[in-house]
C-alpha cells in the first residue's frame, strides 16, 4: 500500500479522534484490515502504537485548553486503564484474528446504536 494511504488513514482518524473523542481506532483499525491488508491484531496493535503520544500532545491539550479535560477524573481512570490495557493486550493475543475482528465490530455497532438511539 502506497505510504500517502497509511497517512490518509492516519488523518482520518486523528480528525475523528480529535472530534468525537474516540481516539480513532474505531476508523483506524477497520482501514488498517480492509483497506491495509494488515490483520487485526497487527491494526489494532499498530493503532495502539500510535495513538500514545499524538492524542496525549494534539488533542489533549485542545480538550485542556478550552476547560474540557477533567484532571481529577482523568487521573482516576490511567489507573484502571493501564491494568485493563495490559490485561486486554495480553488476552487478545489468544484469540483467533476472526473471532477478535468480529468483536470488535460488534462492539463498534453497539456502541454507535447505543448513542443514536437513546439519550
Amino acid at each position: 500500500m502506497p505510504i500517502i494511504a497509511y497517512m490518509l488513514i492516519g488523518l482520518a482518524g486523528g480528525f475523528v479522534g480529535g472530534a468525537l473523542g474516540l481516539g480513532g481506532g474505531a476508523v483506524m483499525v477497520p482501514l488498517l484490515v480492509m483497506v491495509g491488508g494488515l490483520t487485526q491484531h497487527q491494526a489494532q496493535g499498530t493503532v495502539i502504537g500510535l495513538l500514545t503520544v499524538p492524542v496525549f500532545l494534539a488533542a489533549a491539550w485542545r480538550y485542556y485548553a478550552a476547560g474540557n479535560l477533567q484532571l481529577n477524573i482523568t487521573g482516576l481512570m490511567i489507573i484502571g486503564f493501564v491494568i485493563g490495557s495490559f490485561a486486554g493486550a495480553h488476552l487478545v493475543q489468544y484469540l483467533p484474528a476472526a473471532i477478535l475482528k468480529r468483536i470488535f465490530g460488534v462492539a463498534l455497532v453497539l456502541i454507535g446504536l447505543k448513542m443514536v438511539l437513546l439519550k
